[in-house]
């Protein structure tokens, strides 16, 4: 059935709250499965968490009396309201927080009367005794309660997170799947924990940091209990994106994949609690900073920054065109209307006004073919999955650590000695080594953009579909720019531009050899001029937006992820500070650029603006490609701010449950 909202209830919207029941040992008891307070069940719990891996948790199938979940489940379904909430690390629909339900009016609690029993049973003493024992964790409070409800549906997805903020001392998550309609692992939608590597500076200082790669894989189960002690610099999990179904058709079959479950934490027990230690919370607050920063653990971050200082570029041209040598190793690379001096003045212009830029067919015909053809075979071959095999086998590194970041890249190589051998030579190495080390782009991107550039930081990145991302991370410092150069073959991405695949057949129509280049570029230069005042476009084509199709309505709304996105980072303090969407409303978005074809951004970052590149669905036609550069820039003394209004995106939001 669908929810309405005029009768629907959040927790959020909560008044004076009522003294919590203190249920007794018995009455706790009654609302769990049978059996599971006897000292065997409790031992074997015990011995299972403690011989646990990479780090110690428990599952508990059956954990609550089952009707009684079953009533929990019905009565969410029919009540509660969800928000669709997206940010940097998660994309979910949230319930309020359930400690409110206390707040609520009569005529609305009297619509969950058996999740307040659930919510009363977790966090009654006899409960919590159980999971302390488990844990060996120390106390837990009863009067904080920290829970909610989370629907993952197709597409939506946790990553990977220790959990350690504030007071919290114990994750747990408790399914409420189908309980009728078994949930298959291959949906996705598991708890999955990573493993901590630890690493000796040789100073006696050891690091801990997560590998990107998962070895403990949980699938949602009805009725199934997953927990285990919050620990800074270990407790590292994600959740599994929920995968979408082939057809429609499947997925109501599915029942519509809704992995449903109640989240939350036990914390430390609070001031008028037995337990409760005066300055525990700043201490262990305390303690755990010190221990994510010991050893540094920052230092074994991949990739490292690799800047290379650039010699000034001098404009011996008055008219600011390039000599024939320079131009002619440019026309091997960029396509030749974005070398004209009045095309370069009107980008010049463009960047002045908007700080941003986007270059639409930015590469030459012949190369742009070249390195699709590339790309495109690459994408054929099996997954990259094992960062070891990936690292012994390809010219790729991976990325990591995961809380920060995973993707594939490379780096230019910085001598001959390190340069890739024949059989890894590529067109992207061709980008990383040639063409965007060169003075001639340097002075390229200078007449573009005005500005100075005084170092380069380069990079190829790789994201595959179903793995890769960019937690969001600031800037701090004078301002600078970021070159991104997008050559994604597939579409599907939501850059409207690309999805024809126009610049595909006009590839095609090219016929072979250099020569006819040059021959060509005088009849093409009036037509080429005319295309580039529309290719210069930062504010309409930099924010490419998924655009329904009548194909398939459950693939239409779909968003596959992959987008770069640049956002003011001065949000409120109590919010997550990469919350970039909430109910399909874009907030502080200040340039969004989706997986594309052969097209450049230039962006200037100033301090303070956080970026991050949006986790690749599972259901994305092929991967994320480009090429990320960093150039350092002489600070000019402006400090010009544009506010750009969003337009609205397609968001496929929860709404509700079918009959």
């Amino acid at each position: 059935m669908k929810r309405k909202a005029a009768s629907s209830i959040d927790a959020k919207k909560a008044k004076s709250k009522r003294t919590k029941p203190s249920l007794s040992a018995k009455q706790a008891e009654k609302r769990f499965r049978a059996g599971l307070f006897s000292e065997n069940v409790l031992d074997s719990y015990t011995t299972q968490y403690a011989e646990s891996g990479p780090y110690k948790h428990a599952v508990i199938h059956d954990l609550v009396d089952d009707s009684l979940l079953r009533s929990v489940r019905n009565e969410i379904k029919a009540n509660v309201s969800f928000t669709p909430k997206e940010t940097d690390i998660y994309k979910i629909h949230q319930s309020g927080d359930l400690a409110n339900l206390d707040g609520l009016d009569d005529e609305s609690l009297a619509k969950l009367p058996s999740l307040l029993k659930l919510r009363d049973a977790i966090y009654s003493e006899a409960f919590r005794k159980y999971v302390s024992h488990i844990t060996d964790c120390g106390p837990l409070s009863g009067r904080k309660t920290d829970m909610a409800i989370n629907i993952y549906t197709p597409g939506c997805y946790l990553l990977c997170h220790d959990d350690v903020i504030g007071s919290r001392r114990v994750s747990y998550i408790l399914y409420l799947v189908d309980p009728d309609e078994p949930w298959k692992p291959e949906w996705g939608g598991a708890l999955r924990l990573f493993p901590v590597q630890e690493l000796d500076d040789g100073k006696g200082e050891i690091a801990r940091t997560p590998l990107p790669d998962v070895v403990k894989v949980i699938p949602p189960a009805w009725n199934q209990l997953s927990f285990f002690a919050v620990q800074p610099s270990e407790s590292f999990h994600d959740v599994e994106e929920v995968f979408h179904a082939e057809t429609k058709e499947q997925l109501e079959k599915e029942g519509g994949r809704v992995r449903m479950a109640i989240s939350g934490w036990f914390h430390i027990p609070q001031m008028g609690e037995d337990g409760y230690i005066k300055g525990e919370e700043e201490r262990n607050a305390k303690n755990s900073g010190l221990m994510q920063l010991q050893g540094n653990p920052a230092q074994y971050d991949q990739p490292q920054a690799k800047p290379i200082k650039v010699k000034p570029q001098v404009n011996d041209s008055a008219d600011g065109s390039f000599d024939e040598a320079d131009l002619e190793f440019l026309l091997k690379y960029i396509a030749p209307h974005y070398l004209t001096p009045d095309v370069l003045e009107r980008m010049l212009e463009r960047f002045s006004e908007e700080s941003a830029i986007t270059l639409s067919d930015i590469l030459a015909r012949k190369f742009a073919t070249r390195l699709r053809e590339y790309v495109e075979a690459e994408e054929q071959k099996p997954d990259l999955v094992d960062t070891a095999v990936i690292e012994k086998t390809t010219p790729w590194r991976v990325a990591k650590p995961p809380h920060k970041h995973r993707y594939l890249y490379q780096q230019p190589s910085r001598s001959s000695k390190t340069r890739p051998s024949k059989k890894d030579h590529s067109p992207i190495r061709e980008l990383l080594d040639v063409l965007l080390p060169s003075p001639q782009f340097h002075r390229w991107l200078q007449l573009a953009t005005g500005c100075t550039i005084e170092s380069a930081d380069l990079l190829a990145r790789r994201f595959r579909h179903g793995m890769d991302y960019t937690l969001a991370t600031g800037h701090e410092g004078k301002g600078r720019l970021e070159v991104n150069i997008g050559f994604t073959p597939t579409p599907g991405w939501g850059d409207e531009e690309d999805d024809g695949d126009d610049g595909q057949e006009e590839e095609e129509e090219e016929e072979e050899g250099d020569d006819d280049d040059e021959d060509d570029n005088e009849e093409e230069d009036e037509d080429d001029d005319e295309e580039a005042e529309s290719k210069t476009n930062a504010k309409d084509k930099g924010k490419g937006k998924a655009v329904a199709t009548e194909e398939d309505e459950s693939k239409a709304s779909e968003d596959v992820g992959g987008h770069e996105v640049y956002m003011a980072g001065d949000g409120d303090a109590d919010e997550d500070a990469a919350i970039y969407k909430t109910s399909g409303d874009d907030e502080n978005i200040l340039f969004f650029q989706a997986a594309s074809w052969n097209k450049m951004t230039i962006v200037l970052r100033d301090s303070g603006i956080l970026k991050f590149v949006k986790y690749v669905s599972q259901s994305a036609k092929g991967d994320r490609w480009d090429i990320s550069g960093v150039f350092e820039i002489e600070d000019n003394g402006d400090d010009d701010d544009d506010d750009d209004d969003s337009e609205e995106d397609s968001e496929e939001e929860f709404q509700g449950f079918s009959d």
